[in-house]
């Protein structure tokens, strides 16, 4: 499948182009870069000069994936207005991903893991968290998505904890399983995605929506000390 996909939610933009030459055979470009404020100058320029490289105009791609939340509240408006806009003026579809879900594939394609946890550094002293296991038609969410403190994130007997938080909350993350460093890659979207657009998952352009699970993005000075503290 011709596809772009990206992910802007943490402090890494990852961006991905998948597609099949003239004869057939699949090709893909793979970039990473800092992301945060750089993120919504650099994303749209290097999306287009990956394009270009494999001279793939933007209406002969099957759908354009972006990593939808939850995450950082300015990554995902950046990555959600990219992919609009994109799709806007090509006519084509958006797959909204998970941003969770990428972690847990992410942790599956580096240590073959298939029962995650996946977890998100949500900054506020909070993780983002929720339970994937991979079956035979593919990743399947248990329960919720959670925003909590790490002492709060359950990893059941037999799940492994993956993604970006273990440097900034250490122990106070528990794993007995093994953890495996993890970033909602834009790879890992695009592994995700043709199961996903087969399952009727990408929506118009105009439908495409960010995912966010807290409401408040500011902490109190004092709430800041308390964190500081612990």
């Amino acid at each position: 499948m011709n596809l772009l996909a990206f992910d802007t939610s943490t402090e890494t933009l990852s961006l991905a182009l998948a597609w099949r030459d003239a004869q057939g055979a699949p090709q893909q470009l793979n970039h990473q870069a800092p992301g945060g404020a750089h993120a919504s100058a650099t994303l749209i320029p290097q999306a287009m000069a990956m394009l270009a490289r494999a001279g793939l105009p933007l209406a002969r791609l099957e759908a354009i994936v972006f990593g939808c939340g939850p995450g950082s509240f300015t990554g995902l408006r950046t990555a959600c207005a990219v992919a609009q806009g994109l799709a806007f003026g090509a006519g084509r579809p958006v797959l909204p991903v998970e941003t969770l879900l990428a972690v847990a594939e992410q942790a599956r394609q580096a240590a073959g893991a298939t029962r995650v946890v996946a977890v998100l550094d949500a900054r506020m002293d909070e993780v983002y968290s929720a339970a994937y296991v991979l079956g035979p038609d593919g990743w399947h969410r248990e329960g919720a998505l959670a925003l909590c403190a790490p002492e709060s994130v359950v990893v059941p007997p037999g799940f492994a904890l993956a993604g970006n938080a273990f440097g900034a909350y250490g122990t106070r993350l528990r794993a007995a399983a093994g953890r495996i460093e993890a970033l909602p890659s834009a790879q890992a979207l695009l592994r995700l995605a043709p199961a996903l657009i087969a399952a009727g998952a990408a929506v118009p352009a105009e439908a495409a929506l960010p995912l966010y699970i807290r409401d408040k993005v500011a902490q109190t000075t004092a709430e800041r000390a308390a964190a500081a503290a612990r």
